[in-house]
């Protein structure tokens, strides 16, 4: 049977706390579903670059470019820069 870990546990064990709602700052369901997604996708990288490392790897991340929607927002794409540790 698998514990559960209530959040106000992990809360105290990491020190952390999630920020409070900010109700001058909601996003848009579009918006939202957007920031969900970038979120997901750089906790998965994130695994993937400590695999990396953990199997020899170095990993550096840089600004290939930076994409302008043309509306006033814009976001950094990345390329990874990988190179084999020599032991």
């Amino acid at each position: 049977m698998e514990a559960k870990t209530d959040q106000k546990d992990t809360e105290t064990q990491s020190g952390f706390q999630p920020a409070p709602p900010d109700p001058d700052n909601s996003f848009s369901d579009n918006q939202d579903s957007a920031l969900r997604m970038v979120a997901n996708s750089l906790h998965r990288l994130n695994e993937a670059i400590v695999k990396a490392a953990d199997s020899g790897l170095t990993v550096e991340l840089m600004r290939a470019s930076r994409y302008h929607a043309g509306s006033g927002s814009w976001g950094d794409q990345m390329v990874p820069i990988i190179e084999r540790n020599s032991k």
